[in-house]
């Protein structure tokens, strides 16, 4: 009976419901003696009082912080309702250890495949900025187009500024409605930087209509031989191990993608690392483990990776079911581990890193200096399970907070976030290619590695842009996701 998915990811805010996407993910196929609560209806009707109580037992079982659930809760609610009265919420002041990350979805299919970076969408990323001091008009600046997508097919790419939707100009009012509007065809108008610096329109229009695609998370992989030094460099969004089926399952494609990659990194003698991050928002931990094993330094199947605390009931009956161990996850053993050739890695980060991304950060840190170059990550040290009814007669998913992680050496505490060790700001202006050497975070950790320069660090002025919101934000999850390997057959 399959029991439930658990990830590493951050939870969905949404900005348009074409950008549906990512997370951290891992899922089990087990029969503890815990098992996911189904509810028995007499009729054929699930009424939200029912959904209530199947929400509520197994957050009861499963929630990281059950002792805080109210004991009497409104089981007369909405069921998105319902589970948020649930939630130990975070508050920066009053309860700065909350939580910021679970959510429900009425679908538990489309919660599974946009965890495994399958979902309907044009295929491009962006960062909502307002376009001048005034605070009136939206621009929409492109951070990445996925390959094969209908926005790639369409000529969009990293750096566009989109200013208009379907013929109307985007201001506060109405961004919200143009960018997940009723159609999945979209008509987008473009703006071009003047010499002045100023954001003109222009007259160039471009049409996308969305598709269920699968999102390839590998979006460069490239070497740079520079000063004596060969540097490995890998844009890497989301952390799934492969293409999702209409089983729910998913292959290795994109893990094995990564051996490969390693594979060339060490036949052409790499010895330094740049891994970018910046929009990696988590995923699949089975994936994060992969990853970390191709980079550790003198790490193999004996060396801790992560380990993770539960709360008592799921502690009591895992201790006694699978035995000392079952909550910590070591390294495994990859032929084309680089580690014996770098003796550190940089890592580019954002406030958009997260999650499995940020438990690569930590889990690597005890063997080897990690660098991150660029702003403040998410801060997300702890992990969810993905819950569904085996039955299937209750539709909703549910992605609660299960799991607090820590490394080899016992380290939790970046719920703030890993600060970054060289900021540097992304430009929303006239953003350069991934791989242009003068791309600024790039550059950066080029510099670092070097000593040459090859581009001038940007003034903050240049930089600091009017942000509201990222369709990342919408990816699944948003970024809060991972969990543990060693439950057997558990897929994550």
């Amino acid at each position: 009976m399959k029991i439930f998915s658990v990830w590493c990811l951050i939870p969905p805010l949404v900005v348009s419901s074409v950008f549906m996407l990512s997370s951290c993910k891992k899922s089990t196929d087990v029969t503890p003696s815990l098992p996911i609560t189904s509810t028995t209806i007499a009729s054929g009707i699930v009424t939200d009082k029912e959904v209530d109580s199947w929400i509520l037992a197994n957050m009861r079982t499963y929630y990281y912080w059950n002792d805080k659930i109210p004991a009497n809760p409104d089981t007369t609610l909405a069921p998105k309702i319902f589970f948020n009265s649930l939630l130990n919420t975070y508050n920066a002041t009053a309860n700065p250890d909350g939580d910021r990350f679970s959510w429900i979805q009425e679908s538990a299919e489309s919660l599974k495949a946009s965890l495994s970076g399958q979902s309907k969408t044009i295929g491009m990323e962006y960062k909502l900025v307002y376009r001048d001091n005034t605070r009136t008009d939206i621009i929409v600046s492109v951070l990445y187009v996925l390959p094969g997508s209908p926005a790639a097919r369409a000529g969009i790419k990293r750096g566009d500024i989109i200013s208009k939707v379907n013929g109307q100009t985007l201001i506060l009012a109405n961004y919200q409605d143009l960018l997940s509007g009723a159609s999945d065809t979209y008509t987008y108008g473009f703006a071009s930087v003047s010499s002045t610096g100023a954001l003109v329109d222009n007259n160039q229009t471009k049409q996308v209509t969305a598709v269920v695609f699968q999102e390839d998370p590998v979006l460069l992989d490239t070497t740079y031989t520079i000063g004596g030094k060969t540097v490995g460099y890998v844009v890497y969004n989301q952390f799934i191990p492969g293409v999702y089926k209409a089983d729910g399952t998913s292959d290795k494609t994109y893990d094995l993608k990564l051996d490969n990659i390693f594979g060339k990194f060490k036949q052409k003698g790499v010895n330094e690392l740049i891994l970018d991050l910046r929009y990696n928002r988590g995923g699949y931990v089975s994936s994060s483990t992969n990853l970390a094993s191709l980079i550790g330094k003198n790490v193999d199947d004996s060396k801790v990776f992560y380990s993770q605390k539960w709360n008592a009931i799921v502690t009591a009956d895992y201790d006694k079911k699978y035995g000392a161990g079952w909550n910590t996850q070591n390294f495994i053993v990859k032929a084309t581990n680089i580690g014996a050739s770098i003796n550190r890695v940089f890592v580019l980060t954002t406030n958009s890193t997260a999650s499995a991304s940020e438990l690569i950060i930590n889990g690597l840190r005890p063997f080897m200096p990690v660098t991150t170059i660029g702003t403040t990550t998410v801060g997300k040290n702890v992990g969810s399970i993905t819950i569904s009814d085996p039955t299937g007669r209750i539709k909703w998913g549910m992605q609660p907070i299960t799991f607090k992680s820590a490394n080899a050496v016992g380290f939790t505490d970046y719920a703030s976030g890993f600060t970054p060790t060289v900021e540097v700001k992304e430009p929303i202006i006239s953003m350069k290619a991934f791989g242009d050497l003068t791309e600024p975070m790039l550059s950066e950790a080029i510099f670092q590695i070097t000593g040459t320069r090859n581009a001038r660090r940007a003034a903050p002025a240049e930089i600091e842009q009017l942000s509201i919101g990222s369709s990342l934000d919408s990816k699944a999850g948003g970024g809060n996701m991972f969990t543990n390997d060693k439950l057997p057959n558990r897929q994550y």
